[in-house]
């Protein structure tokens, strides 16, 4: 009897996994949560609720439960400055600035966002962000000296180190990034991922949350200032997408779309010569098996469900970035608003 038991488990145990059946979102409903005359470009998920951040120093939040959403200006002498970076721990929010000085702002302990970190430099340009965990993140951004910009916290952002170009790869005359959707840098547990373009369309690889650093060539357009990456995402440790073109030629699809099955060491392009051309952020739907994602830029909303082989366009509504909250919707942004995304299939 007791062989018996051990050998229906050891069935169970054996038995396929319910075959994965990819959906179809063929429309999407677009819901408008806050409006303003500011370009947003980087956003946040904290817990269910959304942070951000853009153009005329302007940040703010939006609460989920009750629909409310608020922005503020910060201060900053007389200069008007655009975020294009945001992140978020447990516990505080973080924005930081493009063009020199690079000023990252973090909130503080008075309920006002406090100065966490400031670069001077005639080619300071920050991209994007993001956090590992609540005590260590990374800001990536163009290079101003041999190698692109890395700044680490490892003390919850209350201080911010750069990495020197001893402990980067180098950058390729001309190789800069995209601060186009705060999606150059992925993260899955320790592995952290940024993109590049320009001259060079390269990933830079980190095994150990920024430790050490390795660098990988990419088949995406590259050679002038406005080709190359300019979104990545990875659904596990060794699933990635990348996506980009040239946002001067938009309808460019040659080389536009890559994916990776290995870790991002090597990249292989898809759906070369099909839409999409240029967009400007690319994720993948959460609990999907890597299998659909969703990409955005201002031709529209585009889905896949074959892991990025083929999009189909869903919408012509123009956003600049999307994350996801749930299997089925996300928080959209764009030039003077962000809108909750719910994504439908129609029979």
């Amino acid at each position: 009897m007791i062989r018996y038991f051990f050998l229906l488990l050891l069935l169970a145990s054996c038995a396929a996994e319910p075959e994965f059946i990819p959906r179809n979102f063929n429309r999407v409903e677009v819901r408008e949560v806050f409006s303003d005359s500011v370009s947003i470009r980087a956003i946040t998920l904290m817990g269910q609720n959304l942070a951000f951040s853009g153009s005329n120093n302007t940040y703010g939040f939006y609460n989920s439960a009750t629909g409310a959403a608020r922005s503020s200006r910060i201060r900053i002498d007389s200069v008007n400055t655009e975020f294009r970076a945001v992140a978020a721990t447990s516990a505080d929010f973080f924005m930081l600035s493009t063009g020199n000085p690079a000023l990252m702002f973090k909130t503080g302990n008075s309920g006002e966002m406090e100065l966490a970190y400031m670069e001077e430099h005639e080619q300071v340009f920050y991209d994007a962000m993001a956090f590992w965990n609540d005590q260590e993140g990374i800001a990536m951004g163009d290079p101003t000296e041999g190698c692109i910009s890395v700044i680490i916290t490892r003390n919850g952002g209350r201080s911010w180190k750069k990495l020197s170009c001893d402990e980067l790869p180098s950058a390729a005359a001309g190789e800069a990034a995209f601060a186009a959707s705060d999606t150059n840098i992925a993260i899955i547990g320790d592995h952290t991922w940024i993109a590049t373009g320009g001259a060079r369309s390269r990933i830079l690889y980190s095994p150990d949350k920024g430790m050490t650093w390795e660098v990988f060539d990419t088949p995406v357009i590259q050679g002038t200032s406005t080709q190359g990456i300019y979104s990545i995402d990875f659904y596990d440790e060794k699933t990635g997408f990348a996506i980009g073109g040239d946002y001067t030629q938009p309808e460019q699809n040659a080389a536009n779309k890559a994916v990776t099955t290995d870790g991002g060491k090597t990249w292989s392009l898809v759906g070369v010569g099909k839409a999409p051309g240029y967009l400007s952020c690319v994720q993948y739907i959460p609990g999907r098996k890597g299998k659909e994602l969703v990409a955005v830029g201002f031709q529209g909303i585009w889905f896949s469900s074959d892991g990025g082989a083929n999009f189909s366009k869903i919408s012509d509504e123009p956003f600049y970035t999307l994350r996801f909250n749930s299997d089925s919707t996300a928080f959209a942004a764009g030039k003077n608003r962000i809108a909750v995304l719910t994504f439908e299939e129609n029979p």
